[in-house]
């Protein structure tokens, strides 16, 4: 598959105040030289959008970036931001994303996830002018639980086990009939687990960290023996942005971190770390803390990525390996321990405490 060459003048992007997207606003606005563009930011700002991630972008940037409060289920208003920005291409982050909220509220991630995605489709379609590509990101749960051999391609059957997972693979069937019915520029990622500065406490990595520092219990889903391929964020990123440029329409890739672990293995690397760099009182390990809860329905067992597509094609592979990436995540969260305390409360607060006590 040749590789393509895309120079965006006007990038939107959706849901740039999340975990993923204002690392991917940072990394393409205050570190990369093959972008000088100009960033247009859509959030909702829901619990998990905080503008203050992007605090340093808005003072450096100025003219380069431009944050608007909107809502990508609104389709007139999604019609007129991507006219009045003359918008050449869209990365789309924006989503409902964890999991036991999609349990507990389904019509929320049937919205954001399909609805939003449609107009978002919709409007990169009816603009009329210069368009270059609409970039969707999803992720590795829309292809089911793996058993204990082989990995998911790109070539992997759909089976979501949850109703985020059969959100997003229907938003991703959408992106796809898009390209082959009207002909729109696309292109299409799914992640493995994502890890790495900003993300919401609510993941397993930040809440396990959190909560360790603060000598709270750490809670472990079922037996702990579910296996994910964790990926670091700013990795991701990389990607994302190698796919944009390059590229070509239609295709789909997988990013994987090339780092499979159980989930107590994951938990017992964080107290080990933690314990290394602040010891805890009477000198007990944090493993202490860890507290096995009653497992999630339909939880599936198993993820593993197969990302040598996107290595052969677009010459991506992960620069950080699991441990060098987790030690920058537990020394980010050591650094910014304002950022936690106002993230932990409202809703948040109020969720933490309903599943945990």
């Amino acid at each position: 598959m040749e590789a393509v060459s895309r120079s965006f003048e006007n990038l939107l992007v959706t849901g740039g105040c999340g975990f993923i997207g204002s690392n991917f606003i940072r990394q393409l606005l205050l570190e990369r030289s093959d972008f000088r563009g100009r960033v247009i930011n859509i959030d909702k700002l829901t619990y998990a959008g905080n503008r203050e991630n992007l605090r340093e972008v808005e003072q450096i940037c100025g003219g380069r970036y431009a944050f608007i409060r909107a809502d990508i289920c609104n389709l007139d208003a999604m019609i007129r931001i991507i006219s009045e920005y003359a918008a050449d291409g869209i990365c789309h982050f924006a989503a409902e994303s964890h999991v036991d909220r999609s349990i507990k509220r389904p019509a929320d991630f049937i919205l954001t996830n399909i609805v939003g995605t449609f107009n978002l489709l919709e409007a990169a379609r009816l603009r009329k002018d210069r368009f270059l590509l609409f970039h969707h990101i999803s992720t590795d749960e829309v292809y089911g639980s793996l058993g204990p051999e082989g990995m998911f391609t790109e070539k992997t059957p759909y089976r979501p086990n949850s109703p985020y997972s059969a959100s997003k693979a229907s938003s991703d069937h959408l992106v796809r009939a898009y390209h082959e019915t009207y002909g729109l520029p696309v292109t299409l990622s799914n992640c493995s687990n994502n890890y790495g500065p900003y993300q919401f406490p609510e993941k397993l990595i930040p809440l396990t960290i959190i909560n360790a520092l603060d000598f709270k219990p750490l809670p472990v889903y079922g037996d702990g023996r579910n296996v994910r391929d964790w990926l670091y964020v700013e990795d991701h990123c990389e990607a994302i942005w190698a796919i944009m440029k390059s590229g070509p329409a239609g295709e789909i890739y997988n990013v994987g971190g090339g780092s499979e672990m159980e989930n107590i293995t994951v938990v017992r690397m964080i107290c080990d770390l933690i314990d290394e760099i602040s010891a805890s009182p009477g000198g007990k390990s944090r493993r202490d803390l860890i507290t096995f809860v009653k497992d999630r329905p339909g939880h599936d067992r198993r993820y593993a990525m197969d990302f040598s597509k996107l290595n052969r094609e677009l010459d991506w592979r992960p620069k950080e390996s699991f441990r060098s990436g987790l030690q920058k995540t537990i020394h980010w969260y050591l650094d910014n321990g304002e950022w936690i305390q106002r993230v932990r409360t409202g809703e948040y607060h109020s969720w933490l405490k309903e599943q945990y006590g």
